[in-house]
């Protein structure tokens, strides 16, 4: 009985739509300020199920570009709390750079911060999340390719050094 109860429990997991739904809560949460990688989830579900490799990208832009607008909001509620701190070297990059700095929000430590310094200074909010979508697209297509471009393997030898 409890054999069948497993059984069931890992086929409900293993259903894509859980599959997808964890890619863009992992997703999401490390967009925010939290500390946190989204791009190994993506590889792991693209690795095990070739057919979602376009689907978990998208979720993951989804995902990763709402965590981004959350980012955005933050700054831009923060401004009167900080307001000293506009002498700063990156609110003169930004404000040049404007919108188009968003691009660069899928930098890993300075993604999102730029999302959230984008709000503060009230950057326009559309061309912002647009900005933000393509790059952190880009970068899921870029990472998880290389990724799969690594060899079996190679990935058998560091799950047997972990282990």
């Amino acid at each position: 009985m409890i054999e069948s109860a497993i059984r069931w429990l890992m086929g409900v997991l293993a259903i894509p739509d859980i599959v997808l739904t964890s890619v863009f809560l992992i997703s999401f949460v490390s967009a925010t300020l939290l500390p946190m990688g989204s791009e190994p989830a993506v590889f792991a579900v693209a690795k095990a199920n070739s057919a979602l490799l376009w689907p978990a990208i998208l979720v993951a832009t989804l995902g990763n570009t709402l965590g981004g607008v959350v980012d955005y909001w933050m700054g831009y509620g923060a401004k009167q709390a900080f307001a000293r701190e506009r002498a700063t070297h990156w609110f003169t990059w930004l404000e040049r750079f404007g919108a188009r700095a968003m691009l660069l929000s899928w930098l890993p430590g300075v993604g999102d911060p730029l999302c959230t310094l984008g709000g503060w200074l009230k950057l326009p909010f559309w061309p912002c999340v647009l900005y933000m979508a393509a790059g952190k697209f880009l970068r899921y297509v870029t990472i998880t390719s290389l990724l799969l471009y690594v060899p079996d393997g190679f990935w058998h030898r560091m799950a047997s050094w972990l282990a």
